[in-house]
């Protein structure tokens, strides 16, 4: 019988942490088995400040999700995000001795690992290296240049550069819940997976994750990914300057803003107010709506002023570079009413909310359809394309007592080689199915997980 490919994302964010478990069903689409959630305590900005607060939350949502599903989780795809994230353009060619053999994967790993070279800045790290397009001996515009003859060999490359530190406590935090790393994806790739169809990546689309504490850009064109930012401000600092403006508790903001929050001020009359119980016998608290949207009105508008720099420095008004598909908001901000029309007013481009339930079954629940999940669901399909088996049915791992008195006597030895030889035939098989380009593309951070495994392994 052929075992579950059952897969793992776990989305450590500034307000939640998610861990969400899932497989693919008969048509291919996600079939949501457990998820768990917990408050997020130790992260702040995306960045772990607070080790043993991080490791119990993590705990929490593992815990949760295991409860839900019925399943035992063995190890993690995890999304990394954070102010720390930048990206940066670069090209860089090699020079091959011999321009009348074909170019092969060798050349182009070759490339990758010359840009992996790079000097960064004290303390910073590449994680990422994207090749976007090739130049073959002055030739541009080649997409695949496997199997073309050349001697000089090009590429641009999108290069996404963070903090080791800030990574390595990630992964400290989530050997120490007691579960191995066995992926590592940028969020705002994780969520373009969930949200985005291969038509608006071709024709050319922003994605804006809003998040607790950052919010994430991501923008492609011709189906590569061409620009990704991170802006440190999120829903947070929204609720921080209601609680502000209005003198309540951070818990009355974060419910004032998702419960009669507004990105347009327009929307309100003056005569619309809400009443907030005071504290400890105090008199309630008297809001007017209009001012409430207008607090709210005036950060989402620096939000999106700051992503809109980007999109712009991007260079989205060349006209070959124009995004046709305009922008895609997702992540918790997005729920925020009005903020679409907000979007579209300051940038001038066409704008949904990017729900992740066109990859979802049929039959999932409503609630991880939202905005607010699109993260966990990329992180859940990164796994399954990794191939990971991360879960294990609970009470899978323990035999049965008793059964095998009334069984013939096994060879264990026989058995043991039976199974090498199939794992064997195995890893042959996928070696001979996986093109050089599709070794590229498999896993962004494949290496640099074997690397961050390494260092912990080491610091014990």
């Amino acid at each position: 019988m052929e075992k579950e490919n059952i897969a793992v994302g776990l989305d450590i964010g500034t307000t939640k942490i998610v861990a969400m478990i899932g497989k693919k069903n008969e048509y291919g689409k996600l079939e949501i088995l457990g998820v768990g959630k917990s408050k997020s305590l130790g992260v702040a900005r995306g960045v772990v400040n607070n080790i043993t607060q991080t490791i119990q939350s993590i705990q929490q949502a593992i815990q949760e999700a295991e409860n839900n599903s019925g399943y035992k989780i063995k190890d993690v795809v995890v999304g990394i995000a954070g102010q720390h994230i930048r990206s940066i353009q670069h090209t860089d060619y090699i020079s091959r001795s011999n321009p009348q053999e074909v170019i092969g994967g060798d050349d182009i790993q070759l490339l990758i690992d010359q840009v992996n070279k790079l000097a960064m800045l004290p303390g910073e790290e590449i994680i990422h290296v994207l090749p976007q397009e090739f130049k073959i001996d002055g030739q541009s515009e080649i997409k695949e240049p496997i199997g073309m003859y050349g001697g000089r060999l090009e590429s641009s490359f999108h290069v996404v550069v963070g903090q080791a530190s800030s990574i390595r406590n990630v992964g400290r935090c989530i050997q120490s819940s007691g579960i191995e790393l066995s992926g590592l994806t940028l969020e705002p790739l994780a969520s373009s997976d969930a949200v985005l169809s291969q038509e608006e990546k071709e024709a050319g689309v922003a994605l804006i994750d809003i998040g607790g504490g950052t919010t994430d850009l991501a923008i492609f064109k011709d189906g590569i990914i061409r620009h990704t930012a991170v802006i440190p401000f999120g829903g947070n600092v929204i609720s921080d300057d209601i609680k502000e403006g209005c003198s309540i508790i951070e818990k009355q903001a974060e419910l004032l803003k998702v419960k009669f929050g507004s990105a347009w001020p327009g929307e309100n009359r003056d005569n619309e107010i809400v009443s907030i119980p005071g504290l400890r016998g105090r008199e309630p608290k008297e809001i007017s709506l209009k001012n409430l949207s207008k607090i709210i009105h005036a950060r989402v508008v620096e939000i999106v002023e700051q992503v809109f720099a980007e999109i712009k420095a991007y260079g989205h008004e060349d006209p070959r570079k124009k995004l046709i598909a305009g922008i895609v908001l997702t992540g918790g901000g997005a729920q925020l009413k009005h903020i679409k029309q907000l979007v579209e007013y300051i940038t001038g481009m066409d704008t949904r909310i990017g729900y992740p339930n066109e990859h979802l079954a049929g039959d999932s629940d409503e609630e991880f359809s939202s905005p607010l999940y699109a993260t966990a669901v990329g992180l859940v399909m990164n796994s399954i394309e990794n191939k990971t088996q991360s879960a294990v049915r609970k009470g899978a791992e323990i035999s049965p007592p008793k059964v095998a008195s009334y069984l013939p006597p096994v060879d264990e030895d026989q058995d043991r080689r039976q199974e090498e030889q199939e794992e064997t035939e195995n890893k042959n098989s996928r070696k001979k199915e996986e093109s050089t380009g599709d070794k590229i593309k498999r896993s962004f951070f494949d290496r640099y997980v074997d690397k961050i495994k390494d260092f912990l392994d080491n610091a014990e």
